[in-house]
């Protein structure tokens, strides 16, 4: 199953509309004083929509993938659109203003902050010819971004290994694809040298207890995911980190979704796609004889095809941000 054209197009129009749409809206906000008693379009004047914020910047990050994947997009025109509308020099100041407000040094890290570098890259790497003018527009924020990710992987002790927002794996994976784009080295080197500290060592990880029943990615396979981009001799470390994955039947089989319009149940569709997307990269980074790759291809199949049809039209529970997931998966 790999993704077409219609599917792009269908995925795109999802956040078009939800990019627009104000409420409702889960805000995470600290308020410091009387005056920040302000609705989510005056916080957050670019990503207000999409329910919440880090939902928002990977329903951008979408409209331009889906572009670069294919350039006759039908929505081409009302992608151009919304970005001119959203990416102003005024409105990246006020979300930069907001993080550099009082006792925010924790908002969407860490999950935000790989989301909104994935955007940036696109940003960079789009062949719209707006893009660049977009992505200088964007760039005091995603400095300030970047840094904040450095700032924190120089005092984490510990990884966060949940299978929800504060991952921190999953970030470091979206981190080091822009580091590695933009040819940031010392972005580069900071997330190799976490993700070795972190995760280098990790043996027999118990995948069997996943999935948790609010969760959206995998433990075991985001890591997975991240130290295939970092680690010298993947393949040894995935036999100690996951050995015999093909019979762990927790891990190799979708997660049942009992109930689509709840948010947080919803999430077992964008585990059952994350895991997806993670276990092909996973297949492609190991030999073509090793054990797992047949385990690891089926179970893809599975897994798309328990969730992928579910999210076109699905609730806005999930369909504020599954697309983004679906495309990760299908690409």
């Amino acid at each position: 199953m790999e993704l077409t054209q219609h599917q792009a197009d269908a995925f795109a129009r999802m956040p078009l509309t939800y990019l627009r749409q104000e409420y409702p809206n889960h805000i995470m906000h600290l308020l410091n004083d009387d005056g920040d008693v302000l609705p989510p379009r005056a916080l957050h004047p670019i990503f207000y929509g999409c329910f919440d914020w880090h939902s928002a910047v990977h329903g951008y990050w979408l409209l331009l993938r889906c572009v670069r994947l294919y350039p006759e997009l039908s929505c081409r025109d009302d992608i151009v659109a919304l970005f001119d509308e959203h990416m102003t020099e005024e409105n990246v100041a006020q979300e930069l203003a907001y993080f550099n407000a009082p006792f925010r040094a924790s908002f969407e890290r860490p999950y935000g902050y790989g989301w909104l570098l994935a955007l940036a890259q696109e940003l960079k790497q789009s062949s719209l010819p707006q893009a660049q003018k977009w992505h200088q527009l964007l760039e005091p924020l995603t400095q300030d971004i970047r840094n904040r990710l450095m700032d924190y992987l120089s005092k984490l002790t510990y990884p966060i290994r949940v299978g929800t927002h504060y991952n921190t794996a999953f970030a470091l994976a979206l981190g080091l694809d822009y580091a590695r784009a933009l040819t940031d080295r010392p972005l580069e080197q900071a997330i190799l040298d976490a993700a070795t500290r972190f995760y280098q060592a990790d043996r027999d990880y118990p995948a069997h207890y996943e999935p948790g029943g609010d969760e959206y990615i995998s433990g075991a396979l985001t890591e997975a995911l991240l130290m295939s981009k970092v680690a010298d001799k993947f393949p040894a470390w995935f036999d100690a980190f996951l050995p015999h994955v093909g019979s762990v039947s927790a891990l190799m089989n979708p997660a049942e979704v009992s109930d689509r319009t709840d948010p947080k149940i919803a999430h077992l569709d964008g585990l059952n796609l994350s895991r997806a997307w993670c276990m092909k990269h996973i297949a492609k980074a190991l030999p073509q004889n090793h054990p797992a790759q047949t385990p690891l291809r089926e179970a893809v199949a599975r897994h798309l095809t328990a969730s992928v049809e579910h999210v076109v039209g699905s609730h806005y529970s999930g369909g504020h941000w599954l697309a983004s997931f679906a495309l990760l998966a299908l690409e």
